[in-house]
């Protein structure tokens, strides 16, 4: 499946029936209901997306655990107003430590008991923070440590007991009223998670079809035979999952392998995650590369181990601390560096004559392209050799300031003016020209999805030494190590070391 460079939600073309030959397709019938289980729950129908799983269950977890928080201050506590002054702070707490940990994060299989652990030390440790601020302020108000420990076990077996009841409820409605899922895999694995979720409604899931990345479908059973496994439709066309989960309100897409196990998952993913449904992936492991989600682990489903991919949080905040860390450093080094632009301006002209600048079309953020600005080390032959030639740097007709310019990467200078126009940033993947963006996006997986972020003078790739003539798929990996990890201080660590090279190299 080729990936398109005109966005991150581009989805594959060449999806086709299980015969390999288009046609009128329908939506998947939903596979035969035992006796005693009704029609799946009905999720919102598109657009607008289903809604997420569970979307009352975590204001319930909330609930109980300040109805515990303060079930424990009444009795452990006495009533004693030093008690009573630390449940505010003492709730607060606990709700920013337990969404931080995911205990509010909805799973077909949880149980009360195996979150006890965390339930411990996180309410040891609200409780003890919010005791010793109140005995600071009111010393007259401190707790002994005996009253302090019969808080915390108070609380931690109400919290648990609540959450408990809350799980078993959940699971015998779940097992009643399950929700419309569609099994994302090669047949084989595909049928046997379908199977379980089948004999195991308690965790929500009510396979109604399976769903075959075209990778995977050269080894499906032939149209007519029955293979194993619970007889569920198979799909692979991007039009029928579409048409299946809006008609049959599909809410929940549990993939059997990773993300990165071919185009073609990671393609579904975006689907499933652009139809709004809850996408699970049973027996997978962490989902890195063309899709920008992180894993949430929620346990298992029937022994299969679950994780849960949830969008990447958003982080509104770091972008424009990142935008304003490029105004202000591009703004110093252009003051900083104007007597070296002269000179490197008076060298290419007295060099290689008139025209000093090199302007060039590149591609930027989200596929949008720009004019990308550099000193120009070789004059092309004509636009064609400038738009498809990949490598210059051996070129005899190079002169010698412009193999220094290009050595010391001074050529790159003027795109400061790129980032001051916001055409750039100073750190991202390094921007390319639309012939290549082309080619390396039908040739190397991944290498799309790296206009996620704006382009930048320098990288994470080009500090590892993959500059020039080296491997676009070593480079599409680091990019996109980095979009996924991106951090404000990995910004500074990039410019930093890009820096330092620059100097050795001056130096040599």
């Amino acid at each position: 499946m080729t990936m398109e460079s005109t966005g991150a939600d581009a989805l594959p073309a060449d999806l086709e029936r299980r015969d390999g030959h288009p046609k009128k397709t329908r939506a998947a019938e939903p596979a035969r209901r035992g006796p005693g289980i009704p029609e799946p729950r009905s999720g919102p129908q598109l657009p607008g997306g289903a809604a997420p799983r569970g979307r009352g269950e975590p204001v319930a977890l909330v609930t109980a655990d300040c109805l515990a928080a303060t079930a424990a201050a009444l009795l452990a506590g006495g009533g004693t107003r030093a008690a009573v002054l630390d449940l505010a702070p003492v709730v607060l707490t606990l709700i920013a430590l337990h969404q931080q940990g995911g205990l509010y994060r909805c799973a077909p299989h949880r149980t009360a008991l195996g979150e006890l652990p965390a339930l411990l030390w996180r309410a040891a440790l609200a409780w003890s923070a919010a005791t010793t601020v109140v005995a600071a302020v009111r010393p007259e108000l401190t707790l002994g440590w005996t009253r302090l420990a019969s808080l915390v076990a108070v609380h931690v077996a109400l919290a648990a007991l609540l959450r408990g009841a809350l799980y078993a409820w959940r699971r015998r409605r779940q097992r009643h009223n399950p929700r419309s899922a569609l099994v994302v895999g090669p047949e084989s694995a595909g049928h046997r998670v379908a199977a379980v979720l089948h004999e195991h409604p308690e965790y929500g899931m009510w396979p109604v079809g399976l769903v075959v990345p075209p990778s995977a479908a050269q080894a499906l059973t032939p149209p007519g035979v029955h293979g194993s496994g619970l007889p569920v439709p198979v799909l692979t066309a991007a039009e029928d999952v579409t048409r299946a989960v809006i008609q049959n309100a599909v809410c929940d897409a549990v993939f059997t392998r990773p993300a990165q196990a071919d185009p073609d998952t990671a393609a579904l993913v975006r689907l499933f995650r652009t139809l709004g449904c809850t996408v699970w992936v049973v027996d997978g492991e962490t989902v890195p590369g063309g899709v920008a989600w992180r894993t949430a682990e929620t346990g298992h489903v029937w022994g299969f181990p679950c994780a849960r991919l949830d969008p990447p949080p958003r982080r509104s905040a770091a972008r424009v601390a990142k935008r304003g860390l490029d105004l202000v450093v591009a703004v110093l080094a252009l003051v900083v560096s104007a007597p070296v632009l002269a000179a490197c301006g008076l060298a290419v002209r007295y060099s290689d004559g008139p025209g000093v600048l090199f302007r060039q079309e590149r591609v930027g953020a989200h596929g949008r392209p720009f004019v990308m600005l550099k000193f120009r080390t070789l004059r092309p032959a004509n636009a064609h050799e400038s738009a498809t030639r990949w490598n210059v740097a051996h070129d005899r007709r190079m002169s010698g300031v412009g193999r220094f310019l290009r050595r010391t990467s001074l050529d790159e200078l003027p795109q400061l003016w790129n980032v001051l126009r916001g055409d750039m940033s100073l750190v991202g993947p390094r921007p390319e020209r639309p012939y290549f963006v082309q080619q390396f996006s039908t040739a190397h997986p991944g290498y799309a999805a790296r206009d996620r972020m704006p382009v930048g003078i320098t990288g994470l790739a080009q500090i590892h030494g993959l500059r020039g003539d080296t491997s676009i798929e070593d480079r599409a990996r680091f990019d996109n190590h980095y979009i996924e990890t991106w951090s404000f201080w990995q910004d500074v660590q990039i410019l930093l070391r890009t820096a330092g090279s620059v100097f050795r190299l001056g130096g040599s």
